[in-house]
């Protein structure tokens, strides 16, 4: 079936377990970090950015208001633990 497909077995199991693919589900754990580190620290939208391995801030920006409904900063504001 996973032939079929067109994905290996093991995507295919990934998926399975976590209910998304490979790639979406590094995004996500992406995201996560950064909120944390936008709830626990105060580094520039660009630092978080980098460590949490999205990148640029635009990157970041973009894919927390598709998650999350905010911008870092107003995310920042509204969860911060600082």
């Amino acid at each position: 079936m996973a032939a079929h497909a067109h994905v290996s077995t093991r995507t295919r199991r990934f998926r399975e377990e976590t209910s998304a693919s490979p790639l979406q589900w590094l995004l996500h754990q992406r995201i996560d970090r950064a909120r944390e580190l936008l709830e626990a620290t105060g580094l520039p939208i660009e630092e978080v950015a980098r460590r949490a391995g999205l990148g640029t801030a635009e990157s970041l920006r973009l894919h927390l208001a598709r998650r999350n409904g905010l911008s870092p900063s107003a995310y920042r504001t509204s969860f911060s633990r600082r």
